[in-house]
Protein backbone atom coordinates (compact mmCIF):
# COMPACT_ATOMS: atom_id res chain seq x y z
CA UNK A 1 0.00 0.00 0.00
CA UNK A 2 3.08 2.24 -0.25
CA UNK A 3 1.45 4.11 -3.40
CA UNK A 4 -1.48 5.25 -1.60
CA UNK A 5 -1.41 9.19 -1.25
CA UNK A 6 -2.66 8.85 2.37
CA UNK A 7 -1.48 7.11 5.51
CA UNK A 8 -5.10 7.55 7.14
CA UNK A 9 -8.40 9.51 5.92
CA UNK A 10 -10.76 10.80 8.89
CA UNK A 11 -14.06 10.29 7.92
CA UNK A 12 -16.66 11.81 9.67
CA UNK A 13 -14.00 14.80 10.78
CA UNK A 14 -17.13 17.41 11.23
CA UNK A 15 -19.02 15.78 13.69
CA UNK A 16 -17.99 16.37 17.70
CA UNK A 17 -15.48 13.45 18.14
CA UNK A 18 -14.61 13.42 14.57
CA UNK A 19 -13.25 16.99 15.17
CA UNK A 20 -11.46 16.16 18.19
CA UNK A 21 -9.79 13.40 16.30
CA UNK A 22 -8.60 15.87 13.77
CA UNK A 23 -7.27 18.50 16.30
CA UNK A 24 -5.27 15.02 18.05
CA UNK A 25 -3.98 14.30 14.29
CA UNK A 26 -3.09 17.83 13.84
CA UNK A 27 -1.05 17.88 16.93
CA UNK A 28 0.99 14.38 16.73
CA UNK A 29 0.78 13.46 12.75
CA UNK A 30 3.19 16.11 11.56
CA UNK A 31 6.25 14.86 13.33
CA UNK A 32 5.60 11.24 12.53
CA UNK A 33 5.70 11.57 9.07
CA UNK A 34 1.86 10.72 8.96
CA UNK A 35 -0.08 12.06 5.31
CA UNK A 36 -3.25 12.80 6.79
CA UNK A 37 -6.61 13.46 4.95
CA UNK A 38 -10.28 14.57 6.45
CA UNK A 39 -13.50 13.45 4.56
CA UNK A 40 -17.49 13.98 4.75
CA UNK A 41 -20.06 14.49 2.73
CA UNK A 42 -19.84 18.13 2.90
CA UNK A 43 -17.46 20.14 1.61
CA UNK A 44 -18.40 23.21 3.15
CA UNK A 45 -18.26 22.00 6.72
CA UNK A 46 -14.96 20.03 6.00
CA UNK A 47 -13.72 23.64 4.79
CA UNK A 48 -14.78 25.16 8.30
CA UNK A 49 -12.76 22.58 9.75
CA UNK A 50 -9.68 23.28 7.72
CA UNK A 51 -9.77 26.45 8.64
CA UNK A 52 -10.12 25.91 12.31
CA UNK A 53 -7.03 23.45 12.52
CA UNK A 54 -5.25 25.89 10.54
CA UNK A 55 -5.77 28.41 13.43
CA UNK A 56 -2.72 26.95 15.15
CA UNK A 57 -0.63 25.48 11.83
CA UNK A 58 -0.93 27.14 9.37
CA UNK A 59 0.67 24.47 6.54
CA UNK A 60 -3.00 22.90 7.56
CA UNK A 61 -4.72 25.23 5.03
CA UNK A 62 -3.18 22.85 2.57
CA UNK A 63 -4.88 19.71 4.49
CA UNK A 64 -6.53 17.52 1.49
CA UNK A 65 -10.50 17.12 1.70
CA UNK A 66 -12.11 14.63 0.20
CA UNK A 67 -16.00 14.77 0.08
CA UNK A 68 -18.00 10.34 0.15
CA UNK A 69 -21.18 9.55 1.47
CA UNK A 70 -21.70 6.56 4.03
CA UNK A 71 -24.58 4.82 1.52
CA UNK A 72 -22.99 5.92 -1.73
CA UNK A 73 -20.93 3.12 -2.81
CA UNK A 74 -19.46 4.74 -5.86
CA UNK A 75 -18.01 7.64 -3.55
CA UNK A 76 -16.24 5.49 -1.49
CA UNK A 77 -15.02 3.26 -3.91
CA UNK A 78 -12.92 6.46 -5.34
CA UNK A 79 -12.31 7.54 -1.21
CA UNK A 80 -10.91 4.12 0.08
CA UNK A 81 -8.18 3.29 -2.08
CA UNK A 82 -6.55 6.75 -1.43
CA UNK A 83 -5.63 5.57 1.75
CA UNK A 84 -3.61 2.59 3.81
CA UNK A 85 -6.35 3.30 6.82
CA UNK A 86 -9.51 4.90 6.95
CA UNK A 87 -10.91 5.90 10.45
CA UNK A 88 -14.25 6.65 11.08
CA UNK A 89 -16.14 8.47 13.47
CA UNK A 90 -19.81 8.11 11.48
CA UNK A 91 -22.39 6.46 13.78
CA UNK A 92 -24.46 5.10 14.66
CA UNK A 93 -23.11 2.73 12.75
CA UNK A 94 -25.36 -0.30 11.83
CA UNK A 95 -27.10 3.01 9.97
CA UNK A 96 -24.27 4.39 8.26
CA UNK A 97 -20.72 1.80 8.66
CA UNK A 98 -21.50 -1.36 6.95
CA UNK A 99 -20.89 0.18 2.80
CA UNK A 100 -17.80 1.82 4.11
CA UNK A 101 -16.42 -1.76 5.54
CA UNK A 102 -17.15 -3.23 2.65
CA UNK A 103 -15.18 -0.97 0.55
CA UNK A 104 -12.06 -1.26 3.25
CA UNK A 105 -12.45 -5.22 2.96
CA UNK A 106 -12.82 -4.71 -1.11
CA UNK A 107 -10.16 -2.46 -1.67
CA UNK A 108 -7.62 -4.22 0.95
CA UNK A 109 -7.61 -0.69 3.19
CA UNK A 110 -7.48 -1.05 6.83
CA UNK A 111 -10.07 0.23 9.28
CA UNK A 112 -10.86 1.33 12.85
CA UNK A 113 -14.17 2.53 14.47
CA UNK A 114 -15.27 3.64 17.65
CA UNK A 115 -18.77 2.06 17.78
CA UNK A 116 -20.08 0.07 20.19
CA UNK A 117 -22.88 -1.46 18.80
CA UNK A 118 -23.05 -5.62 18.70
CA UNK A 119 -25.41 -5.83 15.82
CA UNK A 120 -22.91 -4.40 13.31
CA UNK A 121 -19.86 -5.63 14.66
CA UNK A 122 -21.65 -9.28 13.78
CA UNK A 123 -22.76 -8.29 10.06
CA UNK A 124 -19.68 -7.03 9.52
CA UNK A 125 -17.85 -10.16 11.05
CA UNK A 126 -20.41 -12.19 8.96
CA UNK A 127 -20.36 -9.96 6.07
CA UNK A 128 -16.79 -9.03 5.53
CA UNK A 129 -14.12 -11.11 7.20
CA UNK A 130 -13.36 -13.59 4.06
CA UNK A 131 -12.89 -10.49 1.87
CA UNK A 132 -11.19 -8.15 4.17
CA UNK A 133 -8.83 -11.69 4.75
CA UNK A 134 -8.30 -12.26 1.16
CA UNK A 135 -7.27 -8.77 0.90
CA UNK A 136 -4.91 -8.55 3.68
CA UNK A 137 -7.36 -5.35 5.31
CA UNK A 138 -7.74 -5.37 9.14
CA UNK A 139 -10.40 -4.25 10.40
CA UNK A 140 -10.59 -3.01 13.96
CA UNK A 141 -14.05 -2.28 15.58
CA UNK A 142 -14.65 -0.66 18.88
CA UNK A 143 -11.18 1.07 18.97
CA UNK A 144 -12.00 3.95 21.51
CA UNK A 145 -13.45 3.33 25.44
CA UNK A 146 -15.67 0.96 23.92
CA UNK A 147 -13.71 -1.60 23.94
CA UNK A 148 -9.73 -0.68 24.13
CA UNK A 149 -9.50 -0.56 27.88
CA UNK A 150 -11.36 -3.97 28.39
CA UNK A 151 -9.94 -5.54 25.67
CA UNK A 152 -5.84 -4.17 26.29
CA UNK A 153 -6.13 -4.54 30.02
CA UNK A 154 -7.05 -8.30 29.52
CA UNK A 155 -4.24 -8.72 27.02
CA UNK A 156 -1.84 -7.19 28.92
CA UNK A 157 -2.50 -9.38 32.07
CA UNK A 158 -2.01 -12.41 29.81
CA UNK A 159 1.46 -10.95 28.69
CA UNK A 160 2.26 -10.31 32.01
CA UNK A 161 1.02 -13.78 33.69
CA UNK A 162 3.12 -15.48 30.84
CA UNK A 163 0.70 -18.66 31.57
CA UNK A 164 -2.94 -19.66 30.87
CA UNK A 165 -5.81 -17.72 32.33
CA UNK A 166 -8.28 -19.56 33.88
CA UNK A 167 -10.51 -16.13 33.99
CA UNK A 168 -9.80 -12.27 33.88
CA UNK A 169 -12.42 -9.47 35.48
CA UNK A 170 -12.36 -6.09 34.49
CA UNK A 171 -14.07 -2.96 36.91
CA UNK A 172 -14.85 0.48 36.10
CA UNK A 173 -13.65 2.81 38.80
CA UNK A 174 -13.33 6.44 39.13
CA UNK A 175 -14.48 7.92 36.07
CA UNK A 176 -15.39 11.44 34.96
CA UNK A 177 -17.25 11.98 31.83
CA UNK A 178 -20.46 12.47 29.92
CA UNK A 179 -22.12 10.08 27.68
CA UNK A 180 -22.10 10.76 23.73
CA UNK A 181 -24.91 12.06 21.65
CA UNK A 182 -23.57 9.45 19.63
CA UNK A 183 -23.32 6.41 21.98
CA UNK A 184 -26.94 7.28 23.13
CA UNK A 185 -28.45 7.04 19.45
CA UNK A 186 -26.43 3.93 18.99
CA UNK A 187 -28.37 2.59 22.45
CA UNK A 188 -31.40 3.84 20.96
CA UNK A 189 -31.25 2.64 18.02
CA UNK A 190 -30.32 -1.24 19.17
CA UNK A 191 -33.15 -1.20 21.79
CA UNK A 192 -35.74 0.13 18.81
CA UNK A 193 -34.27 -3.05 16.43
CA UNK A 194 -34.37 -5.43 19.37
CA UNK A 195 -38.35 -4.60 19.98
CA UNK A 196 -39.05 -6.38 16.06
CA UNK A 197 -35.97 -8.07 15.68
CA UNK A 198 -35.63 -11.65 17.44
CA UNK A 199 -32.37 -12.44 16.12
CA UNK A 200 -30.70 -8.76 17.12
CA UNK A 201 -32.73 -9.81 20.79
CA UNK A 202 -30.75 -13.34 20.86
CA UNK A 203 -27.16 -11.67 19.41
CA UNK A 204 -27.82 -9.17 22.74
CA UNK A 205 -28.25 -11.66 25.42
CA UNK A 206 -25.23 -14.26 24.01
CA UNK A 207 -22.26 -13.86 26.04
CA UNK A 208 -20.30 -15.30 22.73
CA UNK A 209 -22.47 -13.16 20.36
CA UNK A 210 -19.45 -11.41 18.16
CA UNK A 211 -17.35 -14.87 18.57
CA UNK A 212 -15.97 -15.46 15.15
CA UNK A 213 -18.39 -18.65 14.67
CA UNK A 214 -21.59 -18.62 17.47
CA UNK A 215 -22.40 -21.56 19.13
CA UNK A 216 -18.85 -23.16 19.50
CA UNK A 217 -18.21 -21.38 23.43
CA UNK A 218 -20.26 -23.27 26.37
CA UNK A 219 -22.45 -21.27 28.71
CA UNK A 220 -21.35 -20.64 31.94
CA UNK A 221 -22.48 -18.57 34.32
CA UNK A 222 -20.05 -17.01 35.02
CA UNK A 223 -20.43 -14.66 31.60
CA UNK A 224 -23.42 -13.90 32.39
CA UNK A 225 -24.38 -10.18 31.81
CA UNK A 226 -24.89 -8.80 35.46
CA UNK A 227 -27.88 -7.60 35.92
CA UNK A 228 -28.17 -6.36 39.86
CA UNK A 229 -25.95 -5.26 42.15
CA UNK A 230 -23.47 -7.85 43.70
CA UNK A 231 -20.47 -8.26 46.45
CA UNK A 232 -17.49 -9.47 44.24
CA UNK A 233 -15.86 -11.63 46.58
CA UNK A 234 -12.29 -11.54 44.55
CA UNK A 235 -12.31 -7.46 45.06
CA UNK A 236 -13.97 -7.28 48.16
CA UNK A 237 -16.36 -4.33 46.82
CA UNK A 238 -19.97 -3.96 45.85
CA UNK A 239 -20.38 -4.09 41.96
CA UNK A 240 -23.03 -2.81 39.77
CA UNK A 241 -23.67 -3.96 35.98
CA UNK A 242 -21.94 -1.39 33.56
CA UNK A 243 -23.79 -0.16 31.00
CA UNK A 244 -20.62 -0.68 28.33
CA UNK A 245 -20.25 -4.24 29.11
CA UNK A 246 -22.52 -5.73 26.42
CA UNK A 247 -20.25 -4.57 23.83
CA UNK A 248 -17.01 -5.02 25.99
CA UNK A 249 -16.62 -8.52 27.23
CA UNK A 250 -18.13 -10.22 23.48
CA UNK A 251 -15.33 -7.64 21.91
CA UNK A 252 -12.71 -9.65 24.75
CA UNK A 253 -14.28 -12.82 24.33
CA UNK A 254 -14.29 -12.31 20.29
CA UNK A 255 -10.33 -11.45 20.66
CA UNK A 256 -10.02 -14.57 22.80
CA UNK A 257 -11.79 -16.67 20.21
CA UNK A 258 -9.72 -15.53 17.39
CA UNK A 259 -6.59 -16.28 19.49
CA UNK A 260 -7.84 -19.73 20.90
CA UNK A 261 -8.49 -20.65 16.79
CA UNK A 262 -4.90 -19.94 15.96
CA UNK A 263 -3.16 -21.64 18.98
CA UNK A 264 -6.02 -23.67 20.40
CA UNK A 265 -5.87 -21.84 23.84
CA UNK A 266 -6.06 -18.26 23.54
CA UNK A 267 -5.69 -16.41 26.64
CA UNK A 268 -6.46 -20.04 27.91
CA UNK A 269 -8.15 -23.32 27.62
CA UNK A 270 -10.65 -22.34 29.73
CA UNK A 271 -10.66 -19.23 29.88
CA UNK A 272 -13.76 -17.07 30.92
CA UNK A 273 -14.02 -13.20 31.57
CA UNK A 274 -16.64 -10.29 33.07
CA UNK A 275 -16.89 -6.74 33.74
CA UNK A 276 -18.91 -4.45 36.39
CA UNK A 277 -18.58 -1.20 37.79
CA UNK A 278 -16.58 -1.46 41.77
CA UNK A 279 -17.80 0.35 44.23
CA UNK A 280 -16.70 0.26 47.66
CA UNK A 281 -16.99 -2.66 50.30
CA UNK A 282 -19.55 -1.40 53.01
CA UNK A 283 -22.66 0.31 53.19
CA UNK A 284 -21.94 3.67 51.17
CA UNK A 285 -20.90 0.96 48.11
CA UNK A 286 -23.76 -1.14 48.39
CA UNK A 287 -25.95 2.41 48.20
CA UNK A 288 -24.32 3.75 45.39
CA UNK A 289 -24.80 0.13 43.43
CA UNK A 290 -28.30 -0.04 44.27
CA UNK A 291 -28.46 3.73 43.21
CA UNK A 292 -27.02 2.97 39.90
CA UNK A 293 -29.28 0.02 39.16
CA UNK A 294 -32.00 2.17 39.92
CA UNK A 295 -31.07 4.96 37.27
CA UNK A 296 -30.33 2.68 34.61
CA UNK A 297 -33.51 0.44 35.14
CA UNK A 298 -35.34 3.78 34.93
CA UNK A 299 -33.30 4.96 31.91
CA UNK A 300 -34.61 1.50 30.00
CA UNK A 301 -37.92 1.78 31.18
CA UNK A 302 -38.46 5.37 29.88
CA UNK A 303 -36.84 5.25 26.66
CA UNK A 304 -39.51 1.93 26.05
CA UNK A 305 -42.21 4.38 26.21
CA UNK A 306 -42.39 6.22 23.21
CA UNK A 307 -43.53 10.09 24.75
CA UNK A 308 -41.07 9.50 27.55
CA UNK A 309 -38.42 8.73 25.16
CA UNK A 310 -39.38 11.60 23.02
CA UNK A 311 -39.24 13.98 26.13
CA UNK A 312 -35.93 12.77 27.08
CA UNK A 313 -34.30 13.28 23.31
CA UNK A 314 -35.72 16.60 23.66
CA UNK A 315 -34.97 17.94 26.87
CA UNK A 316 -32.18 16.05 28.81
CA UNK A 317 -29.93 13.75 26.16
CA UNK A 318 -27.32 15.12 23.89
CA UNK A 319 -28.03 14.52 20.22
CA UNK A 320 -25.38 12.91 17.75
CA UNK A 321 -22.59 15.63 17.39
CA UNK A 322 -23.40 17.34 20.36
CA UNK A 323 -20.69 17.01 23.36
CA UNK A 324 -19.63 18.55 26.97
CA UNK A 325 -17.55 21.58 26.54
CA UNK A 326 -13.83 21.65 26.33
CA UNK A 327 -13.16 22.39 30.10
CA UNK A 328 -14.87 19.20 31.22
CA UNK A 329 -13.56 16.89 28.51
CA UNK A 330 -9.90 18.24 29.83
CA UNK A 331 -10.74 18.12 33.60
CA UNK A 332 -12.24 14.07 33.08
CA UNK A 333 -10.68 11.37 33.69
CA UNK A 334 -10.98 6.81 34.01
CA UNK A 335 -9.29 4.15 35.33
CA UNK A 336 -10.20 0.75 34.81
CA UNK A 337 -8.97 -2.22 36.86
CA UNK A 338 -8.28 -5.64 35.97
CA UNK A 339 -7.91 -8.57 38.10
CA UNK A 340 -6.76 -12.19 36.68
CA UNK A 341 -6.52 -15.85 37.55
CA UNK A 342 -4.22 -17.72 36.14
CA UNK A 343 -4.36 -21.48 36.05
CA UNK A 344 -1.64 -22.15 38.30
CA UNK A 345 -3.36 -20.04 41.03
CA UNK A 346 -1.17 -16.49 40.32
CA UNK A 347 -3.66 -13.54 40.93
CA UNK A 348 -2.67 -10.89 38.49
CA UNK A 349 -3.42 -7.19 39.13
CA UNK A 350 -3.76 -4.46 36.02
CA UNK A 351 -4.96 -0.80 35.46
CA UNK A 352 -5.79 1.47 32.35
CA UNK A 353 -6.30 4.87 33.05
CA UNK A 354 -6.77 8.05 31.15
CA UNK A 355 -6.41 11.77 32.12
CA UNK A 356 -9.70 12.82 29.84
CA UNK A 357 -13.16 12.31 29.43
CA UNK A 358 -13.13 8.78 28.38
CA UNK A 359 -15.79 9.35 26.29
CA UNK A 360 -14.65 12.01 24.10
CA UNK A 361 -11.14 13.18 24.73
CA UNK A 362 -9.97 9.56 25.94
CA UNK A 363 -11.89 8.22 22.70
CA UNK A 364 -10.33 10.85 20.54
CA UNK A 365 -7.04 9.71 21.38
CA UNK A 366 -7.18 5.90 21.49
CA UNK A 367 -8.80 6.28 18.04
CA UNK A 368 -6.33 8.47 16.48
CA UNK A 369 -3.46 6.54 18.19
CA UNK A 370 -5.11 3.32 16.53
CA UNK A 371 -5.51 4.65 13.38
CA UNK A 372 -1.44 5.43 12.94
CA UNK A 373 -0.63 2.20 14.34
CA UNK A 374 -2.44 0.65 11.78
CA UNK A 375 -1.14 2.80 9.03
CA UNK A 376 2.64 3.19 10.12
CA UNK A 377 3.27 0.30 12.28
CA UNK A 378 3.30 -2.87 9.88
CA UNK A 379 6.15 -4.51 10.43
CA UNK A 380 5.34 -4.66 14.60
CA UNK A 381 1.68 -5.76 14.28
CA UNK A 382 0.50 -9.19 14.69
CA UNK A 383 0.36 -10.60 11.57
CA UNK A 384 -3.47 -11.39 10.87
CA UNK A 385 -6.16 -9.86 8.77
CA UNK A 386 -9.80 -9.60 8.68
CA UNK A 387 -12.33 -8.67 11.54
CA UNK A 388 -10.55 -7.95 14.49
CA UNK A 389 -10.53 -6.52 17.62
CA UNK A 390 -8.03 -3.95 19.09
CA UNK A 391 -5.81 -6.66 20.82
CA UNK A 392 -5.72 -9.31 17.73
CA UNK A 393 -5.19 -6.23 15.14
CA UNK A 394 -2.76 -4.10 17.29
CA UNK A 395 -1.91 -6.04 20.20
CA UNK A 396 0.92 -5.06 22.23
CA UNK A 397 1.91 -2.16 19.63
CA UNK A 398 -1.06 -0.58 20.56
CA UNK A 399 -0.35 -0.61 24.17
CA UNK A 400 3.17 1.09 23.25
CA UNK A 401 1.40 4.00 21.03
CA UNK A 402 -1.15 4.56 23.94
CA UNK A 403 1.68 4.76 26.86
CA UNK A 404 3.05 7.31 24.85
CA UNK A 405 0.31 8.82 24.41
CA UNK A 406 -0.04 9.41 28.04
CA UNK A 407 -2.22 6.77 29.06
CA UNK A 408 -1.60 4.21 31.85
CA UNK A 409 -1.85 0.43 31.08
CA UNK A 410 0.26 -1.39 33.34
CA UNK A 411 -0.22 -5.18 34.94
CA UNK A 412 1.92 -6.72 37.98
CA UNK A 413 1.10 -9.92 40.50
CA UNK A 414 -1.15 -9.24 43.02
Amino acid sequence: MSERPFDIVLFGATGFTGKLVAEYLAKEAKGRDVKWAIAGRNPVKLEAIRRDLARSDTTLLDLPLRTAESHDVASLDELVPQAKVVCTTVGPYSKYGIELVRACARHGTSYCDLTGEPPFVRRSADECNEEATKNKARIVHCAGYDSIPSDLGTLLARDHAGEDLAWAKVFVGKVKGAISGGTIASMLGIMELAKSDREVRKLLFDPHGLDPVRGDADRDPFEDDQRSVRFDKDIGRWTAPFVMATINTRVVRRSHAILKAENDKGYGPSFRYNEAMSFAKGPAGLLSATAVVAAVGAFMAATAIGPARAALERTVLPAPGEGPSRASIESGFFEMHVLARTESGRMIRGRVAGDKDPGYGGTAIMLAESAMCLAKDEASLPQRWGILTPATGMGMQLVKRLRAAGMTLEAHDA
